[in-house]
C-alpha cells in the first residue's frame, strides 16, 4: 500500500464536524457540476432524522450534566439568559459556515468542503495580499483547535466515568430501592479515582484502534440508547420533585434541520441547568448524576451514563486522530504504517488519560480548552470567514457590523476564559474538587 492510498483509503478529514460520518466519499464525483453543493459523503444517503440525530449527539454529552453547577455560578436568570443568548448566536455562526461552504464550492468547483478547506479557501478571497499567502494557514489553524477541543473531551470522559463509578461502587452499601429520599449514606471508601481512570484506559485503548466507521457507528448508537435513557430518567426525577448536513439526501432541508436540532439542543441545556440547579441548590455538583438518590434506579441512570459516554470516547478521539495520523503515518515506510498508527493511538489516548490523572481540577483545563479553541471555532472563525468571503461581493455595513460583534463577544470570552482559567491553575481556592471534577463549562 502506497502512502497516497494510505491517504486516500484509509484517512478522511472530517475536520468539519464533531461527529463521524459513517462513510467516506469515494463515489459520485463524475456528476458533479459547478452548481451543485455536495459535502462530505456525497453519496448522500442519509435522511433528515439520521441527519437530526448525529447533530443532536454532537452536541450532547457530559458538559450538559455540567450546566446545573454553572448556571449556580452564573445565576438562575442570567445563566438561563446567557445560554439562550449564546445558542443563538452558535446557531447563526453554524449557519454562516453552511453558507460559506456552499458559495466556495460553487466558487472553486469543489465537490465538498470540510472546515479547514472552507477557512482555507475563504481566506484566498480576502482584499488583503498578506492573507490571501498564508491562506493555507487557516486550515492548519481549525485543525489544531479542533484536535485540542476533542482531546480536551476525551480527558473529560476520564475523570467522568471514575467519578461515577466510585461513586456507586462506594455507595452500594447504601444503595437501596426506596428513591423517595436522597439520604446520605455512608461510604465504603475504594481506590483513588486516578486509579479508576487507569483502569478504563486498555479498554478505552482498544476502542482507538477501530478505524472502521461501520463499527464505530454501532458504539453510537448504544451511546445513544444509554444517555437517552439516562436523560429521561434525570428529567423524570429533577421534574416530578419541582411542584447533519454531510450526508443528507436532499441537503436544501439541511439549514432547518440545523435550527431544529440546536433548537431542541438549547432548550434542553437550558432545562436541564435551571431545574437542576432548583432542586439541588447549593448542593450541586460538577456532574448532576452525582446528585441523584442512592437508590438502584439512579445508580443505574450514573452507568448506564457513563457507558454512553465510554462508547464514545473513540468517536470523540476519532476526528483528532484522522487530522494527526495521516501527517506522522505519511512520513514512516510502507511496512510501518500500521505499526506506527496504532502506536500514535495509543499514546493520544494515554495523553487524555495522563492529563486527567495529574490535573486535579481538571475542570478548569476543560474551561481552558472551551475558552481557547470552542470560542475560536464557534464564536470568532465564522463571523470573520463571512467577511473575508463576500468581502469583494458587496456585503452590507449591517452585516460587517454584526460579524464584527459576534467576534468580539468570541474575543472577550477567549481572553476572560483564558485568564481566570490560568489563575485558578495557578492559585486554585480552597473548593471540594469532587463538586467539579466532571463539569464542563462553556
Amino acid at each position: 500500500m502506497s502512502t497516497q492510498r494510505l491517504r486516500n483509503e484509509d484517512y478522511h478529514d472530517y475536520s468539519s464536524t464533531d461527529v463521524s460520518p459513517e462513510e467516506s466519499p469515494s463515489e459520485g464525483l463524475g456528476n458533479f457540476s459547478p452548481g451543485s453543493y455536495q459535502r462530505l459523503g456525497e453519496s448522500g444517503n442519509m435522511t433528515w432524522f439520521q441527519t437530526l440525530i448525529h447533530l443532536l449527539k454532537g452536541n450532547i454529552g457530559t458538559g450538559l450534566l455540567g450546566l446545573p453547577l454553572a448556571v449556580k455560578n452564573a445565576g438562575l436568570l442570567m445563566g438561563s439568559l446567557s445560554l439562550l443568548v449564546i445558542g443563538i448566536v452558535a446557531v447563526h455562526c453554524m449557519g454562516i459556515l453552511v453558507k460559506c461552504a456552499r458559495h466556495l464550492c460553487r466558487r472553486m468547483n469543489k465537490p465538498f468542503l470540510d472546515y479547514g478547506d472552507t477557512v482555507m479557501y475563504g481566506l484566498e478571497s480576502s482584499p488583503s495580499a498578506w492573507i490571501r499567502s498564508h491562506s493555507h494557514w487557516g486550515r492548519h489553524i481549525v485543525g489544531f483547535f479542533l484536535v485540542v477541543t476533542q482531546l480536551g473531551f476525551c480527558c473529560v470522559y476520564f475523570v467522568f466515568l471514575a467519578e461515577n463509578f466510585k461513586q456507586v461502587i462506594e455507595a452500594a452499601n447504601g444503595t437501596t430501592t426506596n428513591c423517595q429520599n436522597n439520604e446520605t449514606v455512608v461510604l465504603m471508601p475504594t481506590m483513588d479515582s486516578r486509579l479508576y481512570m487507569l483502569s478504563f484506559l486498555p479498554f478505552l485503548v482498544l476502542l482507538t484502534f477501530i478505524r472502521s466507521l461501520r463499527i464505530l457507528s454501532i458504539f453510537s448508537l448504544l451511546a445513544n440508547v444509554s444517555m437517552l435513557v439516562s436523560l429521561i430518567t434525570i428529567y423524570q426525577f429533577i421534574v416530578q420533585v419541582l411542584p447533519l448536513e454531510n450526508k443528507m439526501k436532499n441537503s436544501k432541508k439541511f439549514p432547518l434541520i440545523l435550527y431544529l436540532g440546536m433548537t431542541i439542543v438549547t432548550v434542553l441545556y437550558i432545562s436541564l441547568g435551571s431545574l437542576g440547579y432548583l432542586q439541588f441548590g447549593a448542593t450541586i455538583k460538577g456532574s448532576i448524576t452525582l446528585n441523584l438518590p442512592n437508590c438502584w434506579l439512579y445508580q443505574s441512570v450514573k452507568l448506564l451514563y457513563s457507558i454512553g459516554i465510554f462508547f464514545t470516547y473513540p468517536l470523540q478521539f476519532y476526528v483528532a486522530a484522522e487530522i494527526i495520523i495521516p501527517i506522522i503515518v505519511s512520513r514512516v515506510p510502507e511496512h510501518y504504517m500500521l505499526m506506527v498508527d496504532l502506536c500514535v493511538r495509543t499514546a493520544m489516548a494515554c495523553i487524555t488519560c495522563v492529563l486527567a490523572v495529574l490535573i486535579p481540577r481538571l475542570d478548569l483545563v476543560l474551561s481552558l480548552v472551551g475558552s481557547v479553541s470552542s470560542s475560536a471555532l464557534a464564536l470568532i472563525i465564522p463571523p470573520l470567514l463571512e467577511v473575508a468571503t463576500f468581502y469583494g461581493e458587496g456585503l452590507s455595513p449591517l452585516a460587517i457590523i454584526k460579524d464584527a460583534l459576534i467576534s468580539i463577544i468570541g474575543f472577550l470570552g477567549f481572553v476572560v476564559g483564558t485568564y481566570e482559567s490560568l489563575c485558578e491553575l495557578i492559585q486554585p481556592k480552597h473548593v471540594d474538587t469532587s463538586t467539579n471534577s466532571t463539569s464542563a463549562f462553556i
